[in-house]
């Protein structure tokens, strides 16, 4: 048969040996599909966009923007001397050093060079075109640009090559500028940070502290400025500061954070929250008096008598005169009047020895110890401010206390947060941190500040027609190597807060280590009234041209007339050389004149009793 001849047993073996080998090569191949390792899956492609930081009226501090990294792998390039030549003018890297990098030995890849502009990859992208160049890539990477320099650095920071921040809110707001990577694909977008800071106080204090610097040879100086009712900060400067374009190559110096981290003895601007927590302990009245005879002196348990000096001999004064003359043995006197527990927790309320829990990495506690372990001479000389160091950021916290009747404020840098969209996330709330003294005693301790700014040691902190309230200070620093205080070395600092009657700014100045005039009243009580100055001006605070009205219990020579000293010594704060020379003429008292244009210190203090005899001296400037 036909069919039977084409369907052989010979044929049929065949298709079977086919069929059995396709049915082999299937089971292999599936098998070695089945025992192979599976491959990973592809990732998609996520970008976290970082947010900006603003001050509080919208000027950009730090922005997001791509830069470029020149990648070379050198086995691919065809002729390294063309390749040389042609990258080595928009690569801006002489063409001998970049042929040497070229055929250098070891790794087949490396970076050019890394974060290059726009403008410079346009340059060099259109240089491998033309030049039909291969082993080059451009390869993008997200970068900070920090558009005013080194404007607020130390609050703004500085972001690191990985992408994540080292310093300032950079860092300490990582996450929230930078939300950590989700596996969800797409583009991702931190919050906008806007800050408290006012670019152009901060700008224009900036601008003095500098001024401050090279007049007065300074190591450093730190300014914040602080509105009195909310606690945020307006301006935050330490000098001498990093310019963020070039962190890289800025000094140790340029980049240390002083308000934050840095801790010294406040000196005698410290007198106020002295004075205050005692008065507010009940333990001195504000018409009480007390004699000053030019030191406060006390005797150990081991027969040593240790003596705190005061600048003058300042007779009978009250707290007013305490801080108006900033008497170190009034002070001392005060503080002696509360137990060292009941002292110590009234300071520590101020927040003394902690943490603001500002807005910065970093922040120090300062020193200042427990009274269980103080000395018979700590609680007198902790109350002229020494024997406990404090940051700047603590000094103006506890001010807001005194500004804020009698309630302290939690400082803070943070104004909002907004997305990528523009919309508000989130809006910070002032934070009260609890009664620390009474309204009655916070209004008095300004009323005090406010006569140190009339007629005590600040009047060079007034601004005339908005009322001040002041306190300076003059702190000695403590030699490393000796271990006593410096004979050179001081810290010159002023407190002011305005109006003194409605306080709405407060403003506090440290110069470290100033060269020459050390006096706090000299050199730094200026500065704040500079500072006001702009400040009042900036934000529109009204000025007033009127007289302040005040009775001190002690009656003024009237400046028209030559004076003559009875038998109380009278206040001859701002009198004229010309109305004091006939004193030089009394044959019963001798009179000391040195300087000249009008009195601005005087020995004995207003209301001291003269005798005949008596040695009277007086300072003009």
């Amino acid at each position: 048969m036909e069919v039977n001849r084409f369907i052989s047993r010979k044929r049929i073996f065949f298709l079977a040996l086919i069929a059995t080998v396709l049915v082999i090569v299937i089971l292999v191949q599936y098998g070695k599909h089945m025992l192979m390792p599976k491959p990973d899956p592809i990732q998609p492609k996520i970008t976290v966009e970082r947010g900006s930081i603003l001050d509080r009226n919208g000027k950009l501090l730090a922005v997001q923007n791509t830069l470029y990294n020149i990648a070379i792998t050198r086995s691919t390039i065809q002729d390294k001397a063309v390749f040389a030549s042609l990258l080595s003018p928009v690569c801006d890297i002489p063409e001998q050093t970049l042929l040497e990098r070229l055929s250098a030995s070891g790794s087949d890849f490396f970076y050019l060079k890394k974060k290059i502009s726009e403008s410079e990859k346009s340059a060099i992208a259109e240089t491998v075109h033309r030049g039909k160049l291969r082993g080059i890539r451009l390869e993008p990477v997200l970068s900070r640009t920090y558009p005013e320099n080194s404007l607020a650095s130390h609050v703004v920071g500085f972001l690191g090559d990985d992408g994540a921040g080292l310093t300032g809110v950079e860092y300490s707001f990582q996450d929230i500028l930078s939300p950590p990577v989700t596996t969800k694909p797409g583009n991702h977008a931190g919050y906008n940070v806007m800050l408290t800071l006012d670019g152009t106080i901060q700008y224009e204090l900036e601008r003095v502290s500098r001024d401050v610097m090279e007049k007065t040879q300074a190591e450093a100086v730190i300014m914040i400025a602080a509105m009195a009712k909310t606690g945020e900060i307006l301006a935050y400067i330490s000098e001498p500061a990093a310019n963020l374009t070039t962190y890289v190559s800025s000094s140790k110096s340029e980049r240390f954070d002083r308000p934050a981290l840095y801790a010294f003895e406040p000196g005698s601007v410290f007198k106020i929250f002295t004075i205050a927590s005692i008065l507010d302990m009940g333990l001195a009245q504000d018409d009480e008096l007390f004699f000053c005879d030019g030191g406060y002196s006390f005797t150990t348990n081991l027969g040593e008598t240790i003596t705190i000096k005061c600048l003058d001999r300042h007779g009978w004064i009250t707290p007013r005169d305490v801080i108006r003359l900033s008497c170190n043995d009034g002070a001392a006197q005060v503080a002696e009047r509360a137990s060292a527990v009941a002292f110590e927790e009234k300071l520590r309320a101020f927040g003394f020895g902690s943490k603001t829990g500002i807005e910065l990495p970093g922040e120090t506690n300062g020193i200042f110890s427990p009274s269980s372990s103080w000395s018979l001479r700590s609680q007198p000389t902790i109350a002229i401010g020494q024997e406990l160091a404090v940051s700047a950021l603590q000094m103006v916290e506890a001010t807001t206390a005194l500004a804020n009747e009698g309630i302290r404020l939690k400082l803070t840098l943070l104004s909002r947060l907004y997305t990528n969209d523009g919309l508000l996330a989130f809006e910070q709330r002032p934070q009260e941190l609890g009664r620390v003294i009474s309204a009655e005693t916070a209004a008095l301790i300004l009323d005090y500040m406010h006569t140190t700014s009339e007629s005590g040691t600040g009047t060079r902190a007034s601004v005339g027609d908005v009322p001040m309230a002041v306190k300076t200070g003059t702190a000695q620093m403590l030699d490393r190597e000796t271990g006593k205080y410096s004979s050179n070395d001081f810290i010159s600092s002023c407190m002011g807060i305005f109006p003194a009657n409605d306080p709405k700014i407060i403003v506090y100045l440290a110069i470290v280590k100033p060269i020459g005039e050390t006096y706090g009243g000299r050199i730094a009580a200026p500065v704040i009234s500079t500072a006001a100055n702009i400040i009042i001006d900036h934000i529109g605070l009204g000025r007033a041209q009127a007289t302040s009205v005040r009775h001190s219990g002690i009656i003024p020579v009237p400046p028209n007339r030559p004076v003559n000293i009875g038998q109380i010594m009278p206040n001859l704060t701002g009198i004229s050389k010309r109305m004091l020379m006939a004193l030089l003429e009394r044959k019963d008292i001798t009179v000391l004149i040195q300087g000249n244009g009008y009195v601005s210190r005087q020995h004995p203090a207003p209301g001291t009793p003269i005798e005949k005899g008596s040695t009277i001296e007086l300072w003009l400037e």
